[in-house]
């Protein structure tokens, strides 16, 4: 174990921007990190306990870090805490944020990140609003300087044409796709579109492995059928990962983490990706071939690409030409982007018994049932109920991203954005680059 021991130089204490910062750090590495300010302790890796401590300008904290990267971990703590920043932003113009489709967990952390105000902070005012970002609310946004959306808002041509109307510059994506967004639109008007390129690749790959695997061992319909004191075992027969093959559609963050979790499982990885990563193969992991060759040869299959529309992009990169080229009994999950999946092919599919599981975070469709509560409504939109009649099908509604460790990357990340902006700093990796 390694101990840190500080004297906190910064101006206004561990506040909400530095706190974040060092939970950032301290969540990326293997090591165990523990804060402790007099007899009061906290996870490094949660900037909500971090910001517990209530650690003030000139007071002693320690931190503990055990683990294989702490030497490593150390001397980027050190260089955060005993190298603090110096630069000056403008303290007088607070940078007016309108968040769209907000709900309890998203408040949680922007409100604690954004409550301050001044040099060294994010010097943000930011208004949530609980309807999502639509033709209809778009004018919401008046005397904002920017709007922050999520993956079921709409950004099309229409909304962009009202947001400039309103005074609005920039488009926060708490998220890493952008599909949503109407780039060209965006163009036209002289947006900035900003996303969080990647927050918790483990969470979103954790999630597929985690209800496809409910889908192949029937675990939604086992617990339903055990609370009712049905303890039969008819319907329910799974099937062995271990020695199977998995085929993965895109192997970017996410597509690495998912290969690594089924090659714990004792699977072959076999891949396909518009852009190969040859590292993957010389470490092992994978291999790579055609799109055809991966469907045919698969026993599971996990869609992890883009969502690119037009000639030679990947919507309905499933399609029933593809789902006939892929073996019978196999299983299928989609924790990407919906319009990946031709949800009539994928129907016909599953009517003719191609499927052995399926496996959906995502599906073309879903957007209005997207973190609502409709239990009490008939839904107009039947493709949620037809898919849901099939017993080896099972969908959660986009929660693969849901974890404490990605909300805050999330915050962390889109109110650096923000400040990147207000301060005419680089973008990085968070721009969007729109059309020539």
């Amino acid at each position: 174990m390694k101990e840190l021991f500080y004297v906190v130089n910064l101006p206004h204490g561990l506040h909400a921007r530095p706190a974040a910062q060092l939970a950032q750090i301290c969540s990326a590495a293997q090591s165990m990190v523990t804060i402790i300010k007099g007899d009061k302790s906290a996870n490094g890796k949660g900037v909500l306990g971090i910001l517990s401590l209530d650690i003030q300008q000139g007071e002693k904290i320690t931190i503990q870090l055990e683990g294989q990267d702490e030497e490593e971990l150390a001397e980027k703590i050190d260089h955060l805490l005993a190298e603090h920043p110096t630069e000056k932003l403008d303290g007088t113009k607070i940078f007016r944020i309108a968040f769209f489709g907000t709900k309890e967990y998203d408040r949680m952390y922007f409100a604690k990140l954004s409550h301050e105000k001044g040099d060294l902070t994010y010097n943000s005012h930011i208004h949530f609003f609980e309807p999502r970002l639509t033709e209809e609310t778009a004018s919401l946004a008046r005397g904002y300087d920017a709007v922050c959306i999520f993956v079921n808002d709409e950004c099309n041509a229409k909304v962009i044409e009202t947001l400039d109307e309103c005074g609005v510059h920039l488009i926060l994506l708490r998220c890493a796709g952008f599909n949503n967004v109407d780039l060209k639109a965006a163009k036209e008007y002289g947006m900035t579109v900003l996303r969080v390129p990647a927050y918790s690749p483990y969470a979103v790959a954790e999630h597929a492995m985690a209800i496809l695997q409910a889908a192949n061992r029937r675990l939604h319909r086992a617990h339903n059928r055990v609370k009712d004191n049905d303890f039969s075992l008819s319907g329910l027969v799974g099937l062995d990962l271990h020695n199977k093959v998995a085929g993965i559609l895109g192997t970017g963050k996410i597509g690495q983490c998912f290969a690594r979790i089924c090659k714990g499982y004792g699977m072959t990885v076999i891949a396909w990706d518009a852009y190969p990563n040859q590292a993957l193969v010389d470490e092992g992991l994978l291999t790579y071939g055609t799109l055809e060759e991966v469907l045919s040869k698969a026993d599971l299959i996990s869609l992890h690409a883009p969502l690119i529309m037009g000639e030679g992009g990947t919507y309905h990169l499933i399609n029933k030409e593809r789902i006939d080229m892929m073996k019978d009994d196999v299983m299928l999950v989609n924790t990407a982007r919906g319009g990946l999946i031709d949800n009539d092919a994928l129907l016909d599919g599953l009517k003719e018994k191609k499927f052995h599981a399926v496996a959906l975070d995502v599906y073309e469709g879903e957007d209005q049932n997207v973190y609502s509560d409709r239990s009490g409504d008939v839904l107009d939109n039947d493709i949620t109920a037809r898919l849901q009649f099939y017993p080896q099908v099972m969908i959660t509604s986009h929660q693969a991203f849901f974890t404490s460790e990605a909300l805050q990357a999330i915050a962390t990340v889109t109110m650096e954005n923000a400040l990147n902006y207000a301060s005419g700093k680089e973008y990085g990796s968070a721009l969007v680059e729109l059309p020539q």
